[in-house]
């Protein structure tokens, strides 16, 4: 048994489901599948032994819709997965939103599309930050870069998500899931806990009884709870924003990159530097809110960026939105299960440095 005053090497996936525990999660519903099936089989051994619902499902459908469930009584809830199983619980991740229930999800990514592969990727960028589902909606996304922040990310995901009223989403690549790295359970901060008044726990005949529902007959009215939301939202990216700023200080040349992108970029900006070549790195730990004022800001500094992804190109898009094409943006890429190398980005690096004389 792991108890929260030990410091102990351990698997991504490992670290969520103890982080989830720690944050008071008692109810996980979810189903194998590769690259993050160590987070149910965790939950398997742990929760019977705290008292917890470890339940596996007989789909990733039936699944969420079990989050949705206990979500509505206001009781801490999860359930992970891995590309195609996040596809499936698409359509329950908009039930959620509509009904404005909190939950976390979390998604160790592996490369698409379809059945792709079992290998990292970070492919679902799009399908995490324009909501994953139906209908006008967003999703808080977190990127965790290391283990620790695994740990981290997945208690701050519980508590943005009963701060706000919304489903937050743990965005990593399967490299995170897979990857051990020392995690002190000990510096886990859980937030003191949220009224609920909306939660279906019974009336005991003392209030009127609560209705948690996403359907509105009346337009008009499904309009305003649209707009309330969107209200909320706004909030979100005033105050919840996350980024880590990494050498940015002189750098004539901006890398954005995060997950084991980032870790990768920070190898390939230390050799740079010993080249004379002045770059640095923003790594958005929030993927939505996406961190756009570090990022616009960078844009009257920089000369160039560079997007270090395990995608096609997704993240760019919104690097350049965030700079408003102020500075020419270029992609550093891998995918199919693939990992840039530090070579790669250095390599992208030089070519951008050269571009703009940016090389002592």
């Amino acid at each position: 048994m792991i108890t929260v005053s030990d410091k102990v090497l351990m698997k991504g996936n490992e670290a969520i489901a103890e982080a989830a525990i720690i944050a008071g999660c008692r109810h996980y519903f979810g189903y194998p599948i590769t690259p993050q099936t160590e987070v149910a089989a965790y939950m398997a051994k742990r929760m019977p032994k705290i008292g917890g619902c470890f339940l596996q499902a007989e789909s990733e459908i039936a699944a969420i819709n079990m989050v949705y469930g206990v979500a509505s009584t206001g009781k801490r809830v999860m359930t992970s997965s891995s590309s195609p199983g996040i596809s499936l619980k698409g359509e329950g991740l908009s039930y959620l939103a509509g009904s404005d229930l909190p939950a976390l999800v979390v998604n160790v990514q592996r490369g698409g599309p379809g059945l792709g592969g079992i290998q990292p990727s970070q492919s679902d960028y799009f399908q995490a930050t324009r909501a994953g589902g139906h209908g006008d909606f967003k999703m808080i996304v977190l990127a965790p870069a290391s283990v620790q922040e695994m740990a981290e990310l997945t208690v701050k995901g519980f508590d943005l998500a009963d701060k706000y009223r919304m489903t937050t989403m743990l965005l990593a690549d399967g490299t995170m899931g897979q990857m051990m790295e020392p995690v002190a359970l000990n510096e886990l901060k859980v937030g003191a806990p949220v009224e609920k008044p909306w939660a279906t726990t019974g009336t005991k005949l003392e209030r009127e009884h609560n209705i948690v529902n996403s359907l509105f007959l009346d337009p008009a009215a499904l309009e305003q709870t649209n707009f309330e939301r969107f209200d909320r939202y706004k909030t979100i990216e005033e105050n919840e924003t996350m980024y880590e700023e990494y050498l940015m200080d002189d750098a004539d040349i901006a890398i954005a990159a995060f997950g084991i992108a980032a870790r990768v970029s920070k190898n390939a900006i230390d050799e740079a530097r010993k080249d004379g070549i002045k770059v640095g790195m923003i790594r958005p730990i929030t993927l939505w809110p996406f961190p756009v004022v570090p990022f616009r800001k960078a844009a009257d500094q920089v000369k160039a960026m560079i997007s270090v992804e395990l995608s096609m190109g997704q993240m760019i898009e919104d690097v350049r939105l965030a700079t408003e094409c102020k500075v020419p943006v270029t992609l550093c890429n891998r995918v199919g299960g693939m990992i840039p190398s530090p070579e790669q980005v250095l390599e992208s690096i030089r070519t951008a440095a050269a571009k703009i004389g940016g090389a002592n």
